[in-house]
């Protein structure tokens, strides 16, 4: 049994399989975040590197996919979802990874990270929070967003200003581990029980 001190295990969801995609750059710099919070464990699942089918039926390949992928999402406290938005919504990838499991997603928390244009990906945000809302999670309010995501990071990587995004993710994730805590005590003392 966990107690509300032991760390939390977050899944960072590297939403982006798009050739030539700026995910990376992005999951470098919350994973720096991830890794200096007090109390998180974090753990990388990136959509890119899963083999899953589109079909959702079961077959060798799914399996083996599934073999890889459920295990690290079933154990997951909390996890923080990073997607682009393409056409206004996130991508076919990430929806095809989280349509292929259910219980893995049931009473946890989910922060969510964007980048975009203009946007920023707040309307990819949206859609996923009515996604994850369906599936039984609980999506943190405040998020992180990336307007002009390219313009945002220089040629390192790094953030050319990093005080609006650096405060945006310290409230994230400090609900993100309020939930995290919280919801992992309840599903301890008394299973969510849906069908």
């Amino acid at each position: 049994m966990n107690t509300t001190t032991d760390p939390l295990r977050v899944t960072l969801i590297i939403g982006s399989n798009r050739h030539g995609r700026f995910g990376p750059v992005v999951a470098d710099w919350l994973l720096d975040h991830l890794r200096a919070h007090d109390g998180l464990l974090p753990e990388v699942v990136d959509v890119a590197a899963t083999d899953l089918p589109t079909t959702l039926a079961p077959s060798p390949r799914a399996t083996a996919a599934l073999a890889e992928i459920t295990p690290r999402l079933a154990d997951a406290d909390a996890f923080v979802v990073l997607t682009p938005e393409y056409n206004h919504s996130f991508p076919a990838g990430l929806k095809n990874l989280v349509d292929w499991h259910y219980g893995e997603w049931r009473a946890k928390p989910v922060g969510l990270v964007s980048y975009g244009g203009l946007a920023g990906g707040l309307r990819a945000v949206e859609h996923l929070r009515q996604v994850f809302a369906e599936l039984h999670a609980v999506t943190v309010r405040d998020t992180v967003s990336f307007h002009n995501a390219g313009a945002s990071f220089d040629a390192r990587g790094a953030l050319v200003d990093p005080s609006g995004p650096d405060a945006a993710a310290k409230t994230m994730l400090d609900q993100l581990v309020w939930w995290g805590r919280t919801l992992r005590e309840a599903r301890e003392k008394r299973p969510y029980g849906v069908a």
